[in-house]
């Protein structure tokens, strides 16, 4: 093992791990990660819990008890991933308390349902936030049109937010912008600034799936030069959105009242291509302030023989501009390939909750007591 974890930290990145299960809690894997391997945090999706719950693992006695009660199965679920939340929080509690908020976090995301309704999301994030009922959750909002008036909303009543599904730059303005937003209705409501934090979770991986599968079909030995660029150039573009943002006069007038910056989350960092080497999206994406939530398969491959050389963003601007400007004269449209992304990214969500759903509702059935 290297220390490539403890090299990361100290660059200024929060090490998250992007996944959560029962069995984890409480076989003491989570603490052990978090004691070990540098984590200081947890993000959770429909995927994952859709994984865990399905894996049945830890989660029989919960559903015999749900099952007794005829609980319906939307509030099993929540029952289920809530408990499983809070538990992480708990653990991560002295994370947090060391940080001053800004790690020892877990996230847990809204119904994606409701991806496109934005009274609703805000109703869903407050009934988290309750039912959670611990200080370091990240309510999960995603990026959406719909999404950005709720994350206003949501920031605007003191509860943190982990922003999600982010893949266009445009987007990711429009989110800083919601955010600040919410902050300046925060404070005119006269809430205390320092206790709201939110990330804006920026996805990596699925621009290059996307890309480079366009860039195949044109064929050329230019196109296939630039396979594996555009999802880096685009990471790190967005990072110096964030800079020019959270160092604007607007920005300013909100850090004097103890505000808390929004940092970027680099999320989906699993390569998905087997001709990358597994650590591209974590030892090339090192700057600080930023987060990167790593499936265990990353975590451990980064610790394993991961190569971190320092600041690997700032100063890259122009070349990552180049690179993306490069993909454009071919003919592969970037608002093009980032709607698709967030839309696919939006229904593969729906898709495990609804998974979820079913599974679940089999358990509570098969599981349902005798009628007397």
């Amino acid at each position: 093992m290297t220390d490539a974890l403890k090299r990361l930290s100290d660059e200024g990145v929060a090490i998250w791990l992007d996944d959560l299960s029962r069995k984890r809690i409480t076989s003491g894997n989570l603490a052990e990660l978090i004691d070990q391997q540098h984590v200081v945090g947890v993000t959770t999706n429909p995927s994952i819990f859709q994984k865990a719950i399905s894996s049945g693992d830890g989660y029989g006695q919960q559903l015999a008890d749900l099952a007794a009660r005829k609980v319906t199965v939307d509030e099993a679920i929540r029952m289920i991933t809530t408990a499983d939340v809070r538990d992480a929080a708990d653990i991560l509690r002295p994370l947090y308390d060391s940080t001053e908020g800004q790690d020892g976090r877990v996230s847990i995301e809204v119904d994606p349902r409701l991806a496109h309704n934005t009274t609703a999301t805000v109703a869903e994030a407050k009934q988290l936030a309750w039912l959670v009922d611990r200080p370091n959750t990240l309510i999960k909002i995603p990026a959406t049109k719909a999404g950005l008036p709720a994350i206003t909303e949501v920031i605007g009543r003191g509860i943190s937010v982990n922003v999600t599904l982010i893949f266009s730059l445009e987007r990711y303005r429009e989110v800083m912008d919601a955010y600040l937003a919410g902050l300046e209705k925060a404070k005119a409501a006269g809430l205390d600034l320092s206790l709201i934090h939110s990330v804006a979770s920026f996805f990596v991986s699925r621009v290059d799936t996307e890309i480079d599968k366009r860039l195949d079909s044109v064929g050329t030995d230019e196109a296939k030069a630039l396979k594996g660029k555009a999802a880096l150039a685009n990471a790190r573009l967005a990072y110096e959105a964030y800079e020019e943002v959270f160092s604007s006069d607007r920005w300013a007038a909100l850090d004097r009242a103890h505000a808390n910056k929004q940092r970027p989350l680099w999320a989906s960092t699993g390569v998905k291509d087997p001709a990358y080497k597994d650590t591209l999206y974590v030892v090339d994406l090192v700057a600080p302030g930023t987060v990167n939530t790593m499936p265990e398969a990353t975590l451990e491959a980064t610790a394993d023989h991961g190569e971190v050389t320092g600041d690997t963003i700032r100063g890259t601007y122009e070349q990552a501009r180049a690179e993306l400007d490069a993909v454009a004269k071919l003919g592969i449209s970037y608002d093009d390939v980032v709607q698709l992304l967030e839309d696919e990214g939006v229904e593969k969500f729906e898709a495990s909750w609804n998974d979820l759903l079913k599974s679940t509702e089999a358990e509570l059935q098969r599981l349902a007591p005798a009628e007397d």
